[in-house]
């Protein structure tokens, strides 16, 4: 089998590149480890920049976003028992779209099979070869049998764990890493938002963070020790502490029920330079995490593809490598940047064992300042909304 581009893992950032591609006449074939139905039960993040809103809409997979999507003119940063709006459109003239993840996969999930583009699941032991040549093939297993594909390229947007990283020779990639001293404890509930927009919340128990996945389904957060265990939160022990942490008008207006998902998820901020190894490109978690507080993971995988697929599309439509040559640099600068806003949001926002009661304070100075200067609020806001490609 051969195709033009083998794109490895069918979460967002590997169904929009091949999206993208499949309309721009380019071959590609996609293939994942895992099946269909473990991929759409990955509960993730559902806060869209506008540019994402914007591939997304380029790949024909969009018409359900804007039907049931909420898009938000901002967001609130709660601390000293109030809340303080961040005007993200009157400050840019930019909304993000709150739309969950699984939503867009599976959108982007039947626009590919509307096109007969062809996508492999469980698909097994997936390894690339070849890579910094000029005639580089993917084998998998299935059903016990080895498969070969021949390609032009190969698109690594199988996320951290992923076989493309690994194929990488180790003196040939540099990671960069900090691991947060806490988690977040989560849950997702049928039950209304307490507020239309996002709040964050600083505290002295802690972060929290409301948000939702539509009007009737909630998602919330609250900071937790790494050490902590979920079935140590039952349902009434978790909104208890929401509460503690939200101003009061917020507390007493919650709705709350039993959650249907619950999890602790790590912090960590991660990099990998370069992105491009001869024929191999890395994409999306496979060569960067964030913590999730400045609602850039499936955002910083969309502006990968925007980079890769601008790249392809040059090289096939005018024989230039002049895109695929400046990948890597330019998806970095984008993604540093990110990386920073993430890491400020998150270091803004959490308690972490050494805050102390200066470190309170200095953070209770910051959010002031960001809060009521209009050129610091602007520069949270293009940042959130999503910086340009």
């Amino acid at each position: 089998m051969r195709t033009q581009v083998l794109i490895i893992g069918s979460g967002p950032s590997g169904l929009l590149l091949g999206q993208l591609l499949t309309k721009a006449g380019i071959d590609n074939i996609i293939l994942d480890r895992v099946g269909k139905e473990y991929i759409l039960g990955r509960v993730r993040a559902g806060v869209l920049e506008w540019g994402t809103v914007g591939l997304i809409d380029e790949a024909g997979a969009g018409r359900r976003m804007h039907a049931e999507g909420l898009p938000h003119d901002g967001f609130s940063l709660a601390f000293d028992g109030r809340d303080h709006r961040i005007d993200l459109y009157g400050l840019t003239g930019k909304k993000v779209m709150v739309y969950g993840q699984t939503e867009v996969t599976r959108d982007l999930m039947e626009a590919r099979e509307a096109s007969g583009a062809v996508t492999l699941y469980d698909a097994h032991n997936v390894e690339p070869h070849d890579f910094d040549g000029a005639a580089p093939y993917v084998t998998y297993e299935m059903d016990g049998v080895t498969h070969r594909i021949d390609c032009d390229f190969i698109a690594g947007c199988d996320g951290f764990h992923g076989a493309s990283r690994k194929a990488v020779p180790e003196n040939a990639i540099q990671n960069f890493e900090k691991i947060y001293p806490f988690g977040w404890l989560g849950v997702l509930a049928e039950i209304p938002p307490v507020s239309h927009e996002l709040i964050y919340a600083n505290h002295p128990r802690g972060f929290a963070l409301c948000s939702m996945r539509s009007p009737t389904r909630s998602r919330y957060y609250v900071q937790c020790e790494l050490t902590d265990r979920v079935e140590n939160w039952s349902d009434e022990r978790f909104f208890d502490e929401l509460r503690r942490r939200l101003p009061a008008e917020h507390a007493e207006a919650m709705v709350t029920g039993p959650s249907f998902e619950k999890s602790i998820a790590p912090l960590r901020s991660f990099v990998a330079e370069p992105m491009r190894f001869g024929r191999l490109f890395l994409v999306g978690d496979a060569a960067h995490i964030v913590p999730p507080t400045g609602a850039k993971g499936l955002n910083l995988a969309a502006s990968d593809v925007f980079y890769l697929f601008e790249g392809l599309r040059e090289h096939y439509g005018d024989g230039s490598s002049a895109g695929i040559d400046v990948y890597s640099e330019r998806a970095l600068k984008r993604v540093w940047k990110s990386v920073r806003f993430s890491w400020s949001m998150t270091t803004l926002m959490h308690r972490f064992p050494d805050t102390g009661e200066f470190g309170q304070k200095i953070q209770e100075a910051e959010l002031d300042y960001l809060t009521h200067s209009t050129a610091a609020s602007t520069a949270m806001a293009e940042n959130y909304v999503g910086l340009p490609y």
